[in-house]
């Protein structure tokens, strides 16, 4: 289907909220690998950008490139001054076909948000298609990328065991990108690495070390750390490339985000449905008691499972899993900020068998609630040793968010009133236990017609058989039927019996 729907495929692997966990894995095996295009067009494409004839930019331009995608390719190159650069060349007519088939999608979009079948009342499909034109459009501008690429340098200047490329903004504008040529060994080669005296294991450590500090400490992430964007030079150096997907996280969802590790430590389920409903990831809620019990589960199941079985991989699938019958909307950031912690966690199991991500983000997630604690110390000294006026100063700071919520609180108790008068208020009474049984009772009573159909069949081929002394070519339609309603009922016994809850979380996934 082309570019956008490979860009699509590679956005939905993360989407386990929106889409059945089947289809989720299948996705997230797909390989990004499409032919190149001609060199004339890479030719055509220089020239027009730099406004310079190519001998005069270059002194050496190797026409096979290193790499091929979806939205462009990658050829070696060297300066007329001697730098060693690659040159990132986008695809000719890229953005336009973007448009068209973005503009295709919306339609599709505003289809599912009117659909009921399709949980339009309680999933943002408008919102999830703006995110994800947002996303795409972003990766077609090449200078965002070279400021990205620059941000991300700046951020990590002190650690001298991570690299990024230098950019040649003189060669560069939004269809090229001219950075410095880096090589290095692609991370996820590990017998590669031991035969260059690397160490994968300090390799595995600092790779995990580097993401946390990216989320909680610059809130400015790469969102796409594949082990095709991530290689090691010596001394167990990281080198990052590709900044075309880049996560941010403003200051204000950082702070609830460290606001919600608290309240997952804590185990306390009313508060991180509160932090969730602050932060947009759960929307249409008339009810937080099925809500927070089924978090309260999670967090339940969470702290009694063994350290090793508590992968990042486990529990974004336990999460998703409870997201998919109750209104949660995953903004796309967490749903990045979840894949790339995934993806790195199997990445860095293939250079240590041993590793545990929970080991190497204990002293940083330490960190932050040290820091918490000082901060309320803080606040607690300075009401002890402020006296009256110290309390009084704190009382204020402490009510001014009450104050300013007073209104809109005032006015929705007023409109809540104003319906008990005129009776427009219902009372909804529903066992969400109570519907998955009645959902699995009847697709047990399916299956079981499926497996009568199936018997009948089967009599019928026998009865055939013996009337025609044994005509096979009469006999081959009931029994071949037969044989297929067989297989299915035995496919679906095997998956209802393994995890009854598991497949009926929406009408859609019966088979």
């Amino acid at each position: 289907l082309g570019p956008t729907f490979i860009k699509l495929g590679q956005l939905f692997s993360s989407r386990s909220d929106l889409l059945p966990k089947e289809i989720v894995e299948e996705l997230s095996l797909l390989q990004d690998k499409v032919p190149a295009f001609s060199f004339d067009g890479v030719r055509k494409i220089l020239e027009e950008e730099l406004d310079e004839p190519l001998h005069l930019l270059f002194k050496e331009l190797d026409e096979t490139p290193l790499a091929a995608a979806s939205l462009g390719q990658v050829h070696r190159a060297q300066l007329q001054t001697g730098e060693d650069v690659v040159l990132k060349v986008q695809r000719p007519g890229l953005i336009e076909l973007f448009t068209l088939d973005l503009n295709a999608l919306k339609l599709v979009a505003n289809y599912l948000q009117r659909s009921e079948k399709y949980g339009g009342p309680t999933r943002d499909w408008v919102g999830i298609y703006e995110e994800c034109a947002k996303i795409l459009m972003q990766e077609t501008r090449y200078l965002d990328e070279a400021d990205n690429l620059e941000r991300f340098a700046t951020n990590f200047a002190s650690r001298r065991w991570i690299r990024v490329p230098k950019v040649y903004k003189a060669y560069s504008t939004n269809r090229v990108l001219c950075m410095q040529y880096v090589p290095g060994i692609k991370i996820s080669n590990r017998a590669a690495l031991e035969r260059a005296g690397l160490d994968p294991k300090i390799i595995a450590q600092r790779s995990s070390e580097a993401y946390l500090v990216q989320i909680l400490e610059h809130g400015f992430f790469h969102a796409d750390p594949h082990p095709g964007n991530i290689a090691i030079g010596p001394g167990n150096t990281l080198y990052y490339y590709d900044f075309g997907m880049m996560g941010e996280l403003r200051p204000n969802i950082r702070d609830a985000l460290l606001d919600l590790l608290v309240a997952i430590v804590e185990k306390d389920a009313s508060k991180v449905v509160d932090i969730m409903i602050g932060l947009g990831a759960l929307a249409n809620v008339t009810d937080r008691a099925p809500i927070r019990r089924a978090v309260q589960f999670f967090l339940d199941n969470i702290s009694s499972k063994p350290m090793k079985s508590q992968t990042v991989s486990a529990i974004g699938d336990d999460l998703y899993e409870i997201a998919r019958d109750k209104p949660f909307r995953i903004p796309a950031t967490f749903a990045f900020v979840l894949r790339a912690f995934s993806t790195l966690e199997g990445v860095n199991r293939t250079l240590d068998p041993d590793f545990k991500f929970g080991e190497v983000a204990q002293p940083y997630g330490q960190a932050v609630f040290d820091a918490r604690k000082r901060v309320l110390s803080g606040l607690a000294n300075g009401t002890r040793n402020g006296g009256v006026l110290g309390r009084l100063r704190n009382e204020t700071l402490s009510a001014i968010p009450a104050a300013l919520n007073a209104p809109s609180r005032i006015s929705r108790i007023d409109k809540t009133l104003e319906k008990l008068e005129l009776g427009d208020i219902k009372l909804n009474a529903k066992s969400a236990e109570t519907e998955r049984l009645l959902r699995i009772q009847t697709d047990l009573v399916q299956n079981n017609n499926i497996l009568y159909l199936s018997g009948v069949l089967g009599v019928i081929t026998t009865q055939v058989y013996a009337a025609t002394a044994g005509d096979l070519q009469l006999t081959a339609v009931p029994a071949g039927t037969s044989a297929l309603l067989a297989l299915i009922w035995a496919r679906r016994t095997k998956r209802i019996t393994r995890d009854p809850f598991k497949k009926y979380r929406d009408d859609s996934s019966s088979l």
